[in-house]
């Protein structure tokens, strides 16, 4: 059924592109009248990520009851451009398959020192987390010059191939008289080459993946009303397995949260209608529409993952290398996998697009999608999780009646690095902003 293309850049196929109507159209097969539908849609997404890295500094302040200081440090900017071919296929009545494979052409980094910090005052670079002349991965031998004090290597490939199955439990294409209401599931596979920072080849990775399998449920609602339409979504987004080249691995003990965060929120807008010339097939529409993402705390690549990936290094070994073993005497070093915990936060979204279908097998559009997020921490890894004392019928537990970790126990979590993890030490993402442009061409059959 193709009355309207589906403009599935919403939950369908929630990419980094912009996001409008999830609901416009339902692809059906097995009818009477049509036997089969297959929507092929290509995406273009130019993505801009800017935000300021702000570090505590405990020993600021000499009021007790006095908030932890905190300074502005680092300026991030990242830049990446993602092409995103996209088909829905129809199996039965009101049911379809549909795959997205998300490309990234090319995607650069830079931290910059923040306005009003020089290379002497940066807490960073005096903690030796970057060389004093800064770090160009493109370039190590060189330094980036200017205020640049890192710029990461261009990075491109894939992380996920999204698969899943969508199915409507009412149709406004059928029944005039109810909405579209769509039900679906995806899971997204981490097939790419996971991404990593070798300290000593800084050029050899140039991956773009995670090494997650996610899996993903969504549903949403459209109801049209003459020249006007109304829609939202719902998501929930949660990892299931990491591959064993993951930088997400379990390394036992008092590790709390070493997997990514989940995901859950809504998108929501209303599509106006300027043309709307059912005979011929023709239309051009104005999309406005929100979003409202909640990321839950879990492990993740941040805007410091690079740095704190050099600064881990366990050969040299740098201030953020771990011990693999806190029980042994002896240490048994690892580097710093460079991914940090992160703290709960939440995404706001705008976005506006236009569309337009010419006939009834052409559709295109143009949008504009701008997010900001919560200030939270980037850095906060536990020192451990304090077991319970032994007695009957009690597991893995401690001799020891606390509620302290204890130093050289299971208690201990390996991926905590003082320097960044405690209190006072700690880099925060501030004054996040995104901005997303993307068009979008399908062609239905």
């Amino acid at each position: 059924m193709t009355e309207r293309a589906p403009a599935v850049t919403g939950i369908l196929f929630a990419s980094a592109i912009a996001h409008g109507n999830p609901a416009s159209v339902v692809p059906s097969g097995a009818d009477p009248d049509n036997t089969v539908d297959l929507h092929i849609q290509l995406d273009y997404a130019y993505e801009l990520d800017r935000s300021t890295l702000v570090r505590e500094a405990v020993g600021d302040t000499t009021d007790p009851l006095a908030p932890i200081p905190r300074h502005r440090d680092l300026a991030f900017d990242q830049l990446r451009h993602v092409l995103t071919p996209r088909a829905e296929l129809a199996v039965f009545h009101d049911t379809w398959l549909y795959a997205a494979l998300p490309l990234v052409i090319t995607q650069s980094r830079e931290l910059a020192l923040a306005d009003g910090v020089s290379r002497e005052s940066s807490t960073t670079l005096q903690d030796v987390l970057l060389p004093s002349d800064g770090f160009d991965a493109r370039d190590p031998t060189s330094a980036p010059g200017g205020d640049l004090v890192f710029r990461g290597i261009g990075r491109k490939g894939i992380d996920q191939v999204q698969l899943g199955l969508g199915f409507a439990p009412m149709s406004q294409q059928r029944d005039r008289t109810k909405p579209t209401w769509k039900l679906g599931a995806e899971i997204r596979l981490g097939v790419g080459k996971v991404m990593a920072l070798d300290a000593l080849a800084p050029g050899e990775n140039t991956g773009i993946g995670r090494g997650v399998h996610e899996l993903k449920v969504w549903t949403s609602v459209a109801r049209r009303l003459d020249r006007i339409e109304g829609w939202f979504d719902v998501f929930w987004q949660l990892p299931v397995y990491a591959i064993q080249s993951s930088l997400f691995q379990d390394p036992g003990f008092g590790s709390t949260n070493p997997r990514p965060g989940q995901q859950a929120g809504t998108h929501f807008g209303v599509e106006i209608y300027a043309v709307d010339d059912r005979l011929a097939g023709n239309t051009v529409s104005l999309d406005l529409g929100g979003g409202i993402v909640g990321h839950f705390e879990g492990r993740d690549y941040t805007e410091m993952w690079e740095v704190f990936a050099l600064a881990g290094d366990s050969s040299v070994p740098g201030p953020l290398a771990l011990d693999l073993d806190p029980t042994d005497g002896e240490p048994t070093p690892f580097s710093h996998p460079g991914i940090s915990n992160v703290e709960n936060h939440l995404e706001t979204s705008g976005s506006v697009a236009v569309r337009a279908q010419l006939g009834s097998h052409v559709k295109f559009a143009a949008g504009v999608d701008l997010k900001w997020k919560t200030d939270h921490l980037i850095s906060f890894a536990d020192a451990g999780l304090d077991l319970p004392t032994c007695g009957p019928g009690v597991g893995t537990c401690e001799e020891t009646d606390n509620e302290v970790v204890n130093p050289e126990t299971r208690e201990v979590n390996p991926l905590h690095a003082p320097m960044i993890d405690l209190v006072g030490h700690r880099y925060l993402a501030v004054d996040s902003f995104s901005f997303v442009f993307s068009v979008t061409g399908t062609i239905l059959f």
